[in-house]
Order: C-alpha cells, then sequence, then structure tokens
C-alpha cells in the first residue's frame, strides 16, 4: 500500500514560494544536475583529504605538528563544517540557491589554497575551519536547489544519485594522494584550485533557482504554479530572468522571513526532533566506520591489508546503495524505505560483530553493509526535501546536516575510545548497530506529512 498522502489544500496559495511545483522534464537543462554533483564531489575531498596528509605531517614534524595537533586539525574542521550547515545554509531560503551555492564554493576555495601556505598549526587549523564553513553550507544548499529542479516524483533519486559525488570525491582524492603525498600542501592546492575552476560554470549555467521566479500574468494558482515551474523559466540564464519583459520575472512579493525558529513552530518540532536525532546517528555510522573499520577488523584478527581492502568494499557497496535507494525511495515512499535502510544497517553492524572466516562471505558482508548505512543518511535528506516546503528547504537540510556533523564527531571520538580501552572487537559494532535502531526509533515518530495553513507537505512529490 502507498503511502504517500495527496496535497491536501485548506486555504489558497499565497505565493510560489509554499507551493513550488518542481519542473516538468521536457528540456531539462542538465547543466545544474552536474554541477550540484561536482559541488559534492568538493565535500567528498575535504573528507579525505586531511586524513591523507596527516601521517605526512605528524611523521616530519612540519609546522609543529603532533598526535595533538592532527586531531585539533581534524575536529576543528568538522566544527566549521557542521557551524556552515546550520547557520549559513539557511541563507538559501533567504537570498536563493545559486547565490549561495557560488559563495560557499568560493570561500572554501580560497581557504583551501590557503591551507598550503599555513605557517603553523594554528593557522593551519583555522583556515581549514573557515573552508569547512562554506562547504558545511554547500551540501544543503546543493540538495535543496536539486530538490526544486527535480521533476516530480523523483526526491529520491535526485538527492541519492548527487550524492555519489561525495563518493566519487572520497575515493579520487584518497588514488590523488597516491601520486602526490608527501607533498600535502599540493593536495590543497589541487583542491582549492579545482572549487575556482567550478565557480565560473556555476555562474554561468546554473539557472536562478525556481522558487526566484513569479509569473507575471495574474491568474489562476494553478496557472501560475504551472508557468512558475516550466523548463522555460528554469533555464533562462540570471540575466535574462532579470530583464524579461514577459513570461516570467522575479517576485516583487515580500519574502517571509525563515530561520531555525520556524522549526521550532507547529507543525515542525516532533519532525526536527526526529530528523535531528536521525542525521546524527546516520553521520554517527558514517564516519566511525570510515574512521575505524581497518583497526575493528584488525582487533577481530584479520590482518591489516584485510581491512584496508574491507574499506574500499564499504564505499563500493555504498555508491550501489545509493542508486538503489533513490529507486525504491521514489516507488515505495521514502519513509518506508529509510526506516528499513536504517534498520537492515543495525542488523548487518551486528552480524560483522561475528568473525567470519570464509573471505568471499566476509566481503559480501561487508558490502552489503556499505549499500545500507551510508545511503541511509541520504534517504534522511532526500525525506527533508519532502517533508517541508520550499521556503524552508535549505534551514531544513542545513539543520539535518549540521546536527549529523555532531554525530561525526562524536562517532570516531566513541569508537576511538573504545579502541583505547581495548574493547573495540565486538563492542564497537555493537555500538554502531545500536545507533542503527536510535535513529529507527527517532524516524518512526515523524508524521507521514506536515500539514501547514496553506497546502500539506507530503512525503513525496
Amino acid at each position: 500500500m502507498n503511502d504517500r498522502p495527496t496535497v491536501q489544500r485548506s486555504g489558497p496559495l499565497r505565493s510560489t514560494e509554499d507551493a513550488m511545483p518542481t519542473m516538468s522534464s521536457a528540456r531539462r537543462s542538465q547543466w545544474p544536475v552536474w554541477l550540484c554533483w561536482l559541488a559534492m564531489v568538493l565535500d567528498g575531498f575535504d573528507l579525505v583529504v586531511l586524513g591523507t596528509v596527516i601521517p605526512t605531517l605528524i611523521k616530519t614534524g612540519e609546522l609543529g605538528f603532533d598526535a595533538v595537533g592532527a586531531t585539533f586539525a581534524a575536529t576543528i574542521s568538522l566544527v566549521g563544517v557542521g557551524l556552515g550547515a546550520l547557520f549559513i545554509a539557511p541563507l538559501s531560503d533567504k537570498f536563493g540557491r545559486r547565490k549561495l551555492l557560488i559563495a560557499c564554493v568560493a570561500s572554501f576555495s580560497l581557504f583551501t589554497i590557503g591551507v598550503a601556505f599555513a605557517p603553523n598549526v594554528a593557522v593551519f587549523s583555522l583556515l581549514r575551519m573557515l573552508a569547512g564553513l562554506g562547504l558545511g553550507a554547500c551540501l544543503p544548499a546543493a540538495l535543496a536547489y536539486i530538490n526544486d529542479y527535480a521533476p516530480a516524483g523523483s526526491a529520491g533519486k535526485s538527492t541519492t544519485r548527487t550524492m555519489t559525488g561525495y563518493h566519487v570525491g572520497a575515493v579520487a582524492t584518497a588514488l590523488l594522494a597516491i601520486f602526490i603525498v608527501p607533498n600535502w600542501r599540493l593536495m590543497f592546492i589541487i583542491g582549492g584550485v579545482a572549487g575556482l575552476v567550478l565557480l565560473p560554470f556555476l555562474w554561468v549555467k546554473l539557472p536562478e533557482s525556481l522558487r526566484e521566479v513569479t509569473p507575471v500574468k495574474t491568474g489562476s494558482a494553478e496557472a501560475g504554479s504551472a508557468q512558475a515551474g516550466s523548463p522555460r523559466a528554469a533555464e533562462r540564464k540570471p540575466s535574462e530572468s532579470a530583464n524579461a519583459t514577459t513570461g516570467v520575472e522575479h517576485s516583487t512579493v515580500a519574502k517571509p522571513k525563515t530561520g531555525f525558529r520556524d522549526l521550532l513552530q507547529k507543525p515542525y518540532p516532533m519532525v526536527a526532533v526526529g530528523i535531528g536525532i536521525a542525521s546524527f546517528m546516520g553521520l554517527l555510522l558514517v564516519y566511525g566506520l570510515n574512521t575505524w573499520l581497518p583497526q575493528l577488523m584488525a582487533a577481530a584478527g584479520y590482518p591489516v591489508s584485510t581491512g584496508l581492502t574491507l574499506l574500499l568494499v564499504l564505499n563500493l557497496g555504498a555508491v550501489a546503495g545509493l542508486f538503489l535507494a533513490g529507486v525504491l525511495a521514489d516507488k515505495h515512499g521514502t519513509k518506508k524505505i529509510v526506516l528499513m535502510w536504517f534498520g537492515l544497517s543495525a542488523v548487518f553492524l551486528a552480524i560483522l560483530s561475528v568473525k567470519i572466516q570464509n573471505e568471499f562471505l566476509l566481503n559480501a558482508a561487508v558490502f552489503v553493509t556499505g549499500v545500507f548505512v551510508f545511503s541511509s543518511q541520504v534517504l534522511v535528506y532526500a525525506w527533508v526535501s519532502q517533508l517541508f516546503p520550499p521556503r524552508l528547504r535549505g534551514t531544513a537540510l542545513g539543520f539535518a546536516a549540521g546536527v549529523g556533523r555532531l554525530g561525526a564527531i562524536v562517532g570516531p571520538a566513541v569508537t576511538g575510545t573504545l579502541v583505547a580501552a581495548n574493547i573495540a572487537y565486538p563492542a564497537g559494532f555493537y555500538v554502531f548497530a545500536a545507533a542503527g535502531i536510535l535513529a529507527v526509533a527517532a524516524l518512526f515518530v515523524v508524521p507521514h506529512e506536515v500539514k501547514t495553513a496553506d497546502i500539506s507537505v507530503p512525503v513525496d512529490h
């Protein structure tokens, strides 16, 4: 039985902001799709780059790095990303997705290049935090944009496919490091320059967000919505949108102020709590496993080389899971699939607590675990995009990503504590399985739809 309710309206629509339709598929440009995907590649770069250069920095003692300095730099980087998601990403609801994406990519690129010329650990860490502020807002803004732009009924696929760029960036950075490290400065220069190269394409090829245009002619709400969501309106260049005398133009209606205060007002508090807990647990799993899986496997008695191979297998499963999860979410409803995904994550993480002697079965178990663990959090992002109206989409995604980044800090820290206490195996997998169960419980209480004064926002488009 389909769990996707129909849209219910209890009053006239006030503007295209709260009822912005997604575009029809006809003549939709692929530029925004690829540009948002490339923005996620930069996020994947940032996830891995510090890990690739820290061993060299500690070994050489360059800039005064030691284990304590490296831990501080890694932690403050995640803090910057979390703050960017929480406090900068919501600005996309006020000023538009396009403007914020361009600003975020620019700041990330410049500060990342600056890291290469840092004179000491303190400046290195400060620049990493500042780069994280821009990058932290980039993910929510890009996902909000791609959901504005996506065809009706494809939010799951649009979100998960965009997030494959995250894993592609991570893998590409790891491979690049093999050829470049120990020249750690060049790693940051390449990442920053890649962002600068992306900037002109964002400026020229990324149209204004759909929620910023509205019909000129006064007519029925239905006609206005259709015109605002037309491919012609969305694919028009920024200059054409601003200067056009017919078709569409920027809305002159004053936009309501948006922010985290909106998430504290009915009907959003229960939704925000459930989404926040699930995001915290989701990124706890992602970062905890990426950081400590090789060590957990070594503690279980597997060879170190096997642990490194299993980390690669885990991430290959993640990419496969993203494609599968998006298709199923659009077909069966996002809530059903995200609950199933977190539940199965818990099951397979618990299975990994038992030593598997057969190499094929071990790789298969880790691959399937990757299928469910990584795409679970991405499905949370997809569901947030569907639950909240467009005027709050960037704020809600920023909240989910920001709270999730706290889990990204806690996950490796908790697992590291277990490793230091020599109880990482099997206790580490029990902790991860418990996180999956808590995410299921948190999302279970989130309603299927969010009803506001003028529109009922369904689980799916």
